[in-house]
């Protein structure tokens, strides 16, 4: 069991976030050019309605799920009883 203070759990849930953003950010994406409307000045493959604000909701719910599983897994010993030769040995606290 590892205990998850308040700033390494805030690191976990950063990086967390990040990598499920980049996993959200291509969700429906249209192009200008596949929309038929592409604006002065900008490039044909820019996305027509990026959904930015909606984008980051769904990462936060998302990341938030992700990180209770994690967190479950690292808290809860579920990963002591593993037996990898590269894995490092959790002792069990009482």
């Amino acid at each position: 069991m590892i205990k998850i203070g308040f700033i390494f759990g805030l690191a976990i849930y950063g990086i967390i976030w990040f990598l499920t953003l980049f996993m959200v950010l291509p969700w429906g994406v249209v192009s200008q050019a596949e929309h038929g409307e592409v604006q002065p000045g900008s490039s044909e493959s820019a996305p027509a309605r990026p959904l930015i604000i909606l984008k980051l909701a769904i990462t936060t719910f998302i990341a938030g799920l992700f990180f209770l599983i994690v967190y479950w897994l690292l808290t809860s010993g579920a990963l002591a009883n593993i037996d990898l030769p590269f894995f490092p040995d959790i002792p069990e606290r009482p």
